[in-house]
């Protein structure tokens, strides 16, 4: 069966989905129609903006259908009769009546070696718990949250300086990896795929607000983490003067002193202690201002901040 004539209906909103969907249109897969969320407001001006899928399936001339809720509203899936769902990064959960219409199955690219890090932020909790590796699963779409059969495993080396923001490029050539390599078989009927252990499913909850604030009173490994894991979106921030300044990139040192005290703030860099050790800043962003390298920002900001202070 010839994988490119097939009719692929995909599912996807982000950036992260929409390389994905770019790379398949530009090989010749028949993808004919986009599923992505309803546009939202963007930026400081709140401007309703295309989701990023939708721009690039606009590009092409794919058709796009954005349902509020897509398990009131999908009859028009009916109507194109797929042959393959594939989704990456959707964003909502698919009703199993959805997942029963396409003739060869409903797949997902999961950011993550299943079973470990089901769930909505597989990419951020592989860096937050500083795992070495990680990949994208190729898998079956089930009613139970990404507990599907898997097909095919491409995976990823995570160095000390990705965060967020780099690792999901090197997820999203996975995922595209993970689908080329893997489906051809699986509709061919060769890859029955295996199934999960559920005693080593391990989950991820939604990144929110809170998760973005700044907490000194944790280790440094802990918190050089967690700042690679929200790098470069959203950023987590420390409050001072009445600004939240983001911290986007560090690196441990073997400093000491009181949790989110100020050791080193001068030409040669911004140390700040935590409760193990200290975190030394490499990049930083006031608000309405660039992510800049801490060099540049001290030359705009050297009394901004005082050796001893707690922040």
């Amino acid at each position: 069966m010839e994988i490119k004539k097939l009719k692929i209906v995909y599912f996807g909103t982000p950036d992260i989905s929409a390389k994905v969907l770019e790379h398949l249109i530009e090989d010749g897969f028949n993808i004919v129609g986009l599923v992505t969320q309803i546009d939202k407001p963007q930026g400081r001006k709140n401007i309703i903006t295309p989701t990023p899928t939708k721009i690039v399936a606009m590009k092409h001339g794919i058709n796009v259908y954005q349902p509020v809720k897509i398990r009131n509203d999908f009859n028009f899936l009916k109507e194109i009769n797929p042959d393959i769902i594939l989704t990456l990064a959707y964003g909502q959960l698919i009703p199993h009546e959805v997942l029963e219409l396409p003739k060869l199955g409903a797949f997902n690219l999961h950011g993550s070696i299943l079973p470990n890090y089901r769930g909505a932020s597989p990419i951020q909790y592989s860096l937050l718990n500083g795992d070495t590796e990680t990949g994208v699963t190729l898998m079956e779409m089930v009613d139970k949250m990404d507990a599907g059969k898997m097909y095919y495993v491409s995976k990823v080396e995570i160095s000390l300086n990705d965060n967020y923001s780099s690792l999901k490029d090197k997820i999203s050539d996975a995922a595209y990896d993970a689908f080329i390599n893997g489906i051809q078989d699986v509709v061919d009927g060769k890859n029955k795929g295996n199934e999960q252990d559920e005693n080593l499913a391990t989950f991820t909850a939604k990144i929110n607000k809170e998760d973005e604030i700044i907490n000194f009173n944790s280790d440094n490994i802990t918190l050089f983490n967690k700042i690679r894991a929200l790098s470069y979106e959203p950023g987590m921030y420390f409050v001072f003067n009445n600004e939240k300044i983001k911290i986007l990139k560090t690196h441990i040192v073997d400093s000491n002193g009181k949790p989110g005290e100020i050791i080193e703030y001068s030409k040669n860099g911004f140390i700040i202690a935590t409760l193990n050790g200290a975190l030394s800043v490499d990049e930083i962003q006031k608000p309405g201002k660039k992510v800049m390298t801490f060099k540049d920002f001290y030359n705009g900001n050297q009394h901004l901040f005082e050796i001893g202070q707690i922040i």
